[in-house]
């Protein structure tokens, strides 16, 4: 398993970072408009400042202060992340409300995750318990990735997925259809579509039925169903 380079100690508290973090906002959220928005009104953005610092505290021993900090950028963000957490570069989490990092989590390069993903643990030990997302990964809105298991490179958890188990690089996990910002979609299906096409087989078995009904009922009333006997 890959070890992440952790980018969240002294050399992610410069310049650089905190640019490619504006940077990686505006490239993937089509309503940012201007690097200053991004530095005022992003929520995921303010938790990441947040979390660099109590992270590098939390490496130094100060473990009381930095979960202090930590659970001050919860109250003022609406973000939990544990300082524990390791957490790669251009980490972008949209809208953010009820995201949840646990300690043990590790999260690769060019990771997005949209408001209310758990990165959680099924397990009471003080070991891995909670999952690693590896670089590119994409998890929708309301997921809940539970355990100490691996995300591959590049894949998709979708809206409301519940993922218990290890997800192959790639691999797409849905419980309802999710296309992310910047993704292609052409080999996603579309849901409204699906439903549609559902009704539309819906009908013809009870339509198939009410007949077989009919011709039943025509059968006991000894009354001809497919055509009318002349004379």
């Amino acid at each position: 398993m890959r070890r992440y380079i952790d980018h969240s100690t002294a050399d992610s508290m410069g310049f650089k970072n905190l640019r490619e973090d504006v940077e990686t906002i505006l490239r993937l959220d089509p309503a940012a408009r201007s690097s200053l928005e991004v530095v005022l009104c992003y929520p995921g953005f303010h938790a990441l400042l947040f979390y660099r610092l109590a992270h590098r505290l939390w490496q130094r021993g100060w473990l009381v202060l930095a979960r202090f900090i930590s659970h001050l950028a919860r109250t003022l963000t609406g973000i939990e992340i544990h300082p524990g957490a390791r957490i790669g570069r251009r980490l972008f989490i949209d809208h953010g409300m009820g995201v949840v990092i646990g300690e043990t989590a590790e999260i690769g390069d060019d990771v997005t995750l949209y408001q209310g993903v758990t990165l959680g643990g099924t397990k009471l030990n003080r070991g891995k318990r909670h999952p690693t997302l590896e670089d590119g990964v994409i998890v929708g809105a309301g997921a809940k990735v539970l355990g100490g298991f691996t995300v591959g490179k590049n894949a998709r958890i979708g809206s409301n997925a519940l993922v218990i188990a290890a997800v192959p690089p790639g691999e797409k996990v849905t419980k309802e259809e999710f296309l992310p910002y910047g993704t292609p979609g052409d080999d996603i299906p579309d849901p409204v579509g699906r439903a549609l096409n559902g009704l539309v087989e819906e009908v013809g078995r009870l339509r198939a039925r009410v007949e077989e009904l009919e011709q039943e009922l025509a059968k006991e009333r000894e009354e001809p169903t497919l055509k009318k006997v002349s004379g």
